[in-house]
């Protein structure tokens, strides 16, 4: 570095702030009395940084404060001037807007420019501005104190504020949360470590800053993936440290040769699932190192964050603008043969999956689920149903870091199980045990539903007083007419009873069956076309069972006039409290709730599990459409996942 000790006017850019570059060189250097002039431009960005919960604008914001402690003792002046930017240029502060402010500010005053960025070092030299480079200390390879907490048997650290330091130890399937001291962690402390974990993502090329949001920050240093949380994203500081226990390889899950054939000619699309911490991505990367060591296959990644433990031949892409769908466009170009996807949550991650594989990539999906067929089934409720063992062929079930399940699934035309009639012979997606053979799950669709059946469950049997009972298939035709029903007529109860395999008997109220029926039978032809079956529609005064015949006609009852003990002629007065359960669509872009046509223009509230979501207005087509990749869109796709119904209830005053 060249002689400052003549020096007068020094004009320090945001990094020469945070970097804290000028009470270092005021304390190792004898400087007479220096002018300090910090633009306005680098306050904004520093009052930004830390309105957005980042931590390195607080660390810039103490640096400004300890050198007016300096100015305060006499060692220097310090003064602000220039522009303060707006916030449309703090954000475009990447392409150099803010940079140009700092060193017009350093030109105009006659100043020296001290920085820690070189290309702003570069430009200003480029510029004729007198300019002081001072490079950062590589702190690449000094350990993170958080990192003390660690030994072999640790999978992660969980430090908070006033809470004793916790981790959990062992190995999937056998962990165990203790205490690592007696005394509570402090505030202080924390923000201490925070600190240093930010610092070292600055200066270690292998610390990716993942996520910093407010109140929210992930770092991968290596092989730690930190997460930082505070106000307001968290009720108090706390800091999670997450590692892999060891490293492993496949020949240690002890795979059968069937299955290691399988991997090696023809597994293309591979879920690897398995409920949170049962060891779903120390098999991924067993796999990964499988494909690219053993199998000599060009291995890709797409992570968000990034905390596979990979080898260096693997390269690890993260979302590219924060967007995956960005991410997947560059791998396209590059063409893997094998990419790992961890995880798939959201409808855009499965959607991302598929095109990648129909595209001709080996794509293996990280799933989170508590049963072998849940991962299917989340595909199954994403994309057409015929496509399905082009996307996935091979799912791996991980429980207690171990492979409890292999399923495989083949596309074929059959009447499904528990169904008799050849006209019912359709599409099915069958799902069996990769080892045995047997035949698990069967994927098809009802009417408009997509059913997931567990084989199993398919078998009638006999009840304790030797009748027979309901199969699963009767149920999800009585339920899928049951539903239709409902599009016709919301407000009517329902209830139906599968008299053969090709008819079915539904009991509404009285009032609602012309309307069921339609002019000269239209609607009930439409109905019996979408669900398959012939339908038989009857009043509920018909009912055999006594009790359920008082049911729904006190039920029914609460409509009629109080004055004439008659039903009102219109059906434009709303019943109270009425609800049914939504039908929908899942497209690429939306997903679609059915409502009916004679509803457009009603408003209806729609809620999962008794919550209230969202109002809505029924829109042309009779359809609600929400765009994918909305939060409200998410939770209702993981209300449909988990097979939980969505409720519609109209608002009054409506009909």
């Amino acid at each position: 570095m060249e002689d400052i000790e003549n020096i007068s006017k020094i004009v320090p850019d945001t990094s020469a702030i945070i970097e804290g570059i000028i009470t270092k060189l005021i304390k190792e250097n004898d400087l007479n009395y220096p002018e300090i002039i910090v633009p306005e431009a680098v306050v904004a960005e520093l009052e930004y940084q830390t309105n957005k919960g980042h931590l390195i604008g607080r660390k810039g914001l103490n640096e400004l404060k300890n050198l007016q402690k300096l100015a305060e003792s006499g060692e220097l002046a310090i003064s602000f001037t220039g522009k303060r930017p707006n916030n449309y240029e703090i954000s475009l502060s990447k392409t150099g807007e803010i940079d140009a402010i700092i060193r017009d500010i350093a030109k105009s005053e006659l100043a020296t420019l001290f920085t820690s960025d070189k290309i702003l070092s570069e430009v200003a030299k480029a510029q004729g501005i007198s300019v002081i480079y001072v490079e950062q200390v590589d702190k690449s390879q000094s350990e993170l104190t958080i990192a003390r907490y660690f030994d072999d048997e640790t999978m992660s650290v969980h430090l908070k504020e006033n809470v004793v330091p916790m981790a959990k130890k062992g190995k999937p399937g056998n962990i165990n949360l203790v205490k690592l001291d007696s005394k509570p962690i402090t505030y202080d402390y924390l923000e201490k470590l925070a600190e240093e974990i930010i610092e070292k993502s600055r200066h270690d090329f292998k610390t990716y800053l993942e996520v910093d949001e407010e109140g929210a920050t992930v770092v991968q240093s290596r092989e730690y993936r930190i997460s930082i949380a505070k106000p307001p994203f968290s009720e108090g500081m706390e800091i999670t440290a997450v590692r892999p226990v060891a490293e492993v390889s496949l020949e240690d899950y002890r795979l059968s040769d069937k299955l290691m054939d399988r991997l090696r000619n023809s597994a293309n699309g591979i879920l690897i699932s398995g409920s949170p911490g049962a060891g779903k991505s120390t098999f991924a990367q067993a796999i990964a190192k499988f494909f690219s060591e053993d199998m000599n296959q060009i291995v890709k990644t797409m992570e968000s964050p990034r905390d596979l433990q990979v080898g260096d031949e693997i390269t690890q892409y993260a979302p590219l603008d924060g967007d995956m769908e960005k991410t997947a466009d560059i791998l396209l170009l590059v063409r893997p043969d094998f990419t790992i996807y961890d995880e798939l949550r959201k409808n855009h991650d499965f959607a991302i999956f598929g095109d990648m594989r129909l595209a001709g990539v080996g794509m293996i999906g990280v799933v989170h689920a508590t049963r072998p067929i849940d991962a299917i089934q989340r595909i199954a409720a994403r994309v057409e149903l015929g496509i399905i063992p082009s996307i996935v062929d091979t799912t791996i079930y991980i429980e207690d870091g171990e492979i409890k399940a292999i399923y495989e699934t083949n596309l074929t035309v059959k009447v499904p199980s528990g169904m008799q009639e050849a006209d019912l012979a359709r599409p099915v997606i069958e799902v069996r045990d990769f080892e045995t053979g047997d035949l698990k799950n069967e994927i098809y669709t009802y009417g408009e539903q997509t059913i997931v059946m567990d084989v199993d469950l398919v078998q009638s049997d006999k009840g304790s007083d030797g009748q027979k009972t309901k199969s699963a298939v009767d149920k999800i035709v009585e339920k899928e007419v049951i539903r239709a029903v409902k599009k016709v007529a919301p407000k009517a109860n329902v209830k139906a009873e599968l008299v053969s395999n090709d008819r079915i008997k539904i009991y509404v109220n009285e009032r609602f069956i012309p309307k069921i029926i339609g002019k000269k039978g239209k609607r009930i032809d439409d109905l019996e076309r979408k669900v398959g079956i012939s339908i038989g529609v009857e009043p509920f005064e018909s009912l055999k069972d006594e009790d359920l015949k008082k049911d729904y006609s006190s039920n029914d009852n609460r409509n009629y006039n109080n004055n004439n003990n008659n039903f009102e002629s219109s059906f434009n007065d709303p019943i109270e409290d009425e609800e049914f359960e939504i039908t929908y669509e899942i497209s690429n872009k939306h997903l679609s709730l059915n409502m009916g046509y004679e509803h457009i223009g009603d408003e209806f509230d729609v809620s999962v599990n008794g919550e209230y979501l969202f109002t809505g207005t029924v829109g042309k087509k009779g359809l609600v459409r929400l765009k994918q990749g909305l939060e409200i869109t998410d939770i209702l796709l993981d209300a449909i996942d988990m097979d939980v119904p969505i409720m519609a209830t109209f608002r009054h005053g409506n009909y």
